[in-house]
């Protein structure tokens, strides 16, 4: 008798999630994937802490509203970072190191990130902090821009965000620079099961 073979929907997730984290990965994102919206918090938390996230200007974080966080006890995950704030305004965005949202898509063969960008607390958080985590479901992955825009287009909304990597730019003499224009780091936190947590 044989092992036991892993499902067919599971290894095909796997497969694409790789090919994700290996092109995120080449143009200087950080990818990690955890099976539980739980452990993903601890991480996300962790970091923030790492980060040295505090009551202040400059070292505040800010985490824009979004379905991730349904269920989640967002008091108690503020009494363990302090500076860590829900209420997402311009000027606290740019007070911050740290900017959290929850993407809609990824795409796997850019390793880009794919999000309904019309709330504008969702350009806030993204795009200036120096630091973005970019929260994804793992099931959410998909192969190419066709297959994107299958998922979203302009005539469901009138902003749709790409991201891929960090910011960067290079001048005239293509000296590559990161985080001029944006983010200079970006963390992408994939989660398998987003079931509410305590």
């Amino acid at each position: 008798m044989g092992r036991p073979q892993p499902e067919t929907g599971n290894c095909l997730m796997t497969s694409i999630f790789d090919t994700f984290k290996l092109r995120a990965e080449a143009v200087s994102a950080e990818v990690h994937r955890f099976p539980r919206k739980a452990a993903a918090i601890d991480f996300i938390v962790g970091y923030l802490q790492a980060a040295a996230v505090a009551d202040s200007p400059q070292s505040y974080a800010v985490w824009a509203d979004c379905p991730f966080l349904a269920g989640v006890n967002k008091a108690k995950i503020a009494e363990r970072v302090p500076g860590l704030s829900f209420e997402v305004t311009r000027e606290r965005a740019a007070d911050s190191k740290v900017g959290i949202s929850q993407l809609d898509w990824a795409m796997a063969s850019t390793g880009s990130l794919i999000q309904d960008a019309a709330p504008v607390e969702r350009r806030l958080v993204s795009t200036l902090p120096p630091i973005h985590i970019a929260i994804v479901e793992t099931n959410r992955i998909v192969p190419d821009m066709p297959a994107v825009f299958s998922k979203i287009g302009p005539g469901q909304t009138n902003y749709i965000s790409f991201i891929t990597g960090p910011s960067r730019t290079a001048d005239i003499e293509r000296v590559l620079t990161i985080g001029v224009h944006g983010p200079e780091k970006l963390i992408i936190v994939f989660v398998d099961d987003m079931a509410a947590v305590n």
